[in-house]
C-alpha cells in the first residue's frame, strides 16, 4: 500500500511538472506557475490570472487587464501600448526604451544585464508580462 501511494504521488508530481512552466526570481525561488492552458498561479498554486490563446490577459476574476499581440506588443485593458517584446528578447517600454531582456535559455535580465529571474520554456511575452509589466499581480 505504501509503495502504491508513493507511486501515485510521484505520478501526480510528474504530471504537474509536465503541465506547468515555472517562473523563478534570481535566487531560483518559484513565484509563479503557468499551466499549458494559460492559467497563471502563484507559488502556492492559487490562480492569479489567465493568458488566453488569443492574447487576452485576465485577472483571477476574469476581468481583462491587457493584451499580448502576436507582434510582441503589450497593451493594457484600454488598448494603450505599455511595451514591446522584440524577436531577440529585448523588452522595451512604450517609448521604446530598453527595460530588460529575456534570453533564449529563459534567463530574465534587467536593462543593466543583471539577472532578475528565470523563465525556462516560458514564452518571452509571458515572461515579460510577469517580470516587467505586472498586469497580473
Amino acid at each position: 500500500m505504501k509503495k502504491l501511494f508513493s507511486t501515485l504521488a510521484l505520478a501526480m508530481m510528474t504530471s504537474l511538472a509536465a503541465t506547468a512552466q515555472t517562473v523563478q526570481n534570481a535566487n531560483y525561488s518559484t513565484f509563479a506557475h503557468i499551466k499549458k492552458d494559460g492559467t497563471v498561479q502563484n507559488s502556492t498554486y492559487s490562480t492569479i490570472g489567465y493568458i488566453k490563446s488569443d492574447g487576452t490577459v485576465q485577472d483571477k476574476t476574469y476581468h481583462t487587464v491587457g493584451y499580448i499581440k502576436s507582434n510582441g506588443t503589450i497593451q493594457n485593458a484600454t488598448y494603450s501600448t505599455i511595451g514591446y517584446v522584440k524577436d531577440d528578447g529585448t523588452v522595451q517600454n512604450s517609448t521604446y526604451s530598453t527595460i530588460g531582456y529575456i534570453k533564449s535559455d529563459g534567463t530574465v535580465q534587467d536593462k543593466t544585464y543583471h539577472t532578475i529571474g528565470h523563465a525556462k520554456d516560458v514564452k518571452p511575452t509571458w515572461a515579460a508580462l510577469l517580470f516587467f509589466f505586472q498586469l497580473l499581480k
